[in-house]
């Protein structure tokens, strides 16, 4: 993958002293991405272009421990992403810390600079880098049927000093008026980074400023404040998975008992550990419990809750199990409010990282629209007595709502 910075500032060639890399010597450096390179294309007083190449080796990138890549052929190599980003932290250090030269002076003073990168995920490039004082050009890359491809050759043009270039200036994010946008799509991809690519996450992390809040603790924000406001003091945690919900429950002392309900013994598992059922003490261990049942299933030891939880659960069912869920939680169990909570599908355009047509999740049976989710919990709400309301989750784009959809149903409030 290829990156150029090009300034036009005279004397051109104060570009090398900027960036502490001489321009009359090809360099290379090895990252933890690959081997980066850096030469300079041209360089003279009137025009100066530092050229960084990152050579990828796919073989390498699939056989990693712990990468979940399948397939040798893929595009790290070739499509700028998460790898550029830690080459150029990492070749580029001390200039994108801002630090002196010694030519201080245009260290400091914005300076006319060109970027180009010509393989790279387009879809939000002007949306993104026009707030940040770019001009930019997008020329998206034909495929062979003669329709164009999620890539494009792509050229940043602006008024910057190198460290703003490389970086951008402090309080950057704070001001951006897709800030959440930014921070959710970085958070959601954080893990998958050091998963599939080899990628430290906290060598990405100075590019974010502030506090940083994920979209799990998001929903879980979202679940116990409307669990508060509903007075619920009894609850149940349906698809309690590994356990977070229940933690985040245990700490509001108004919630007197929580049942954590799962069909996997192993999860179960995971939550107790992550509960810490043994270490508890006796008071607060009276508050929680587990329980394995089918929640598609009739379980009468269910009834005479408060509240239940359905967070990211209806989705990873077939939707021919759907109305034995429907039965078991809002006929059987029927508490007096169900909340629910499933990913909002429209808002997938978002994730870069998400092929077009793709689930978020491979255990995903479905994910719903927002009409989509409406017409089913106004179906539900109908059918079992129950009032129904929807709330995002999640920062919210004008046109694809949330990343997360939430429905809280209250019984007999019609």
């Amino acid at each position: 993958m290829l990156l150029t910075l090009t300034t036009t500032h005279r004397p051109a060639t104060d570009l090398g002293h900027l960036l502490h890399k001489h321009p009359d010597r090809a360099r290379s450096f090895p990252t933890s991405a690959g081997t980066a390179h850096v030469f300079y294309p041209r360089a003279d007083e009137r025009e100066c272009t530092v050229a960084l190449l990152l050579e990828v080796d796919p073989v390498a990138l699939v056989r990693k421990p712990g990468s979940t890549l399948t397939q040798y052929v893929n595009d790290r190599p070739y499509a700028a992403g998460s790898l550029l980003t830690v080459a150029l932290g990492s070749v580029f250090r001390t200039a994108l810390n801002g630090r002196g030269t010694s030519r201080a002076e245009p260290a400091v003073t914005p300076i006319p600079l060109t970027v180009r990168v010509p393989v790279l995920p387009h879809r939000l490039v002007e949306r993104l880098f026009t707030p940040l004082g770019w001009t930019a050009e997008v020329r998206p890359l034909p495929l062979g049927d003669g329709t164009d491809s999620r890539y494009a050759d792509v050229t940043l043009t602006g008024t910057l000093t190198v460290s703003d270039a490389l970086k951008h200036r402090e309080g950057w994010l704070a001001a951006h008026p897709d800030r959440e946008l930014i921070t959710t799509r970085y958070l959601a991809r954080r893990h998958r980074l050091a998963e599939v690519e080899g990628v430290d996450p906290e060598e990405l992390d100075n590019a974010l400023e502030e506090p940083r809040v994920s979209p799990a603790v998001r929903r879980r924000e979202a679940v116990v404040a409307e669990l508060k406001a509903a007075g619920a003091r009894r609850v149940l945690d349906l698809g309690c998975g590994g356990g977070a919900l229940l933690r985040a429950l245990l700490r509001e002392p108004e919630f007197t008992e929580v049942l954590g309900v799962d069909v996997s013994a192993r999860a179960l598992a995971v939550a107790a550990r992550a509960l810490r059922l043994d270490e508890l003490p006796e008071r607060q261990r009276a508050r929680v419990a587990l329980r394995q049942s089918w929640l598609t299933y009739a379980d009468p030891a269910l009834a005479g809750y408060d509240a239940a939880v359905l967070m990211e659960v209806v989705e990873h069912l077939d939707p021919d199990r759907l109305p034995a869920l429907e039965h078991a939680v809002f006929t059987v169990a029927r508490p007096r409010v169900v909340l629910v909570t499933t990913p909002n599908v429209e808002y997938n355009e978002l994730f870069e990282g998400l092929p077009a047509g793709q689930l978020r999740h491979a255990d995903h049976r479905f994910e719903w629209t927002r009409a989509e989710f409406r017409d089913w919990a106004a179906g539900v709400a109908d059918r079992r007595g129950y009032a129904v309301r929807h709330l995002p989750v999640g920062p919210e784009d004008a046109e694809r709502g949330a990343p997360t959809q939430l429905a809280v149903f209250t019984l007999g409030d019609r």
